[in-house]
């Protein structure tokens, strides 16, 4: 399986959360590069990815150039878990892309609001 590169707002810290815990589950140490939306290393390797639009919803780049955004990127984040592979499964019947589209939209939208709960127990 090939290595992927996730971008992610770093100013928002539901988002720093989860890419942690992605980073703790992952099948591999290295199967996912994190970048920061915000950060230069961004800028420079990805720069037909707009900022406004990297900060609205999650992006994973393919070694190849594919971008995935949004409730796209889930079942590919899952396929490359410790103990979460099957679920990608789940995925790909229609009623569940129509739910992770939903559930994401709803996160993506709130994350903000979220954030400010869980502030205190991701660090910065």
């Amino acid at each position: 399986m090939k290595n992927v590169v996730l971008v992610y707002d770093d100013r928002c810290s539901l988002c720093r959360g989860s890419m942690k815990w992605i980073e703790l589950h992952a099948l591999r140490k290295d199967i996912f590069e994190f970048i920061p939306c915000q950060s230069e290393e961004r800028k420079l390797r990805f720069p037909r990815m707009e900022e406004e639009r990297c900060l609205q919803s999650l992006h994973l780049v393919f070694s190849d150039g594919k971008t995935l955004a949004g409730d796209e990127v889930i079942p590919e984040i899952i396929r490359r878990l410790r103990g979460y592979r099957i679920v990608s499964i789940l995925f790909k019947l229609p009623i569940m892309k129509s739910v992770l589209f939903a559930l994401y939209r709803k996160l993506a939208d709130n994350r903000h609001i979220i954030s400010q709960f869980i502030k205190p127990l991701i660090p910065e």
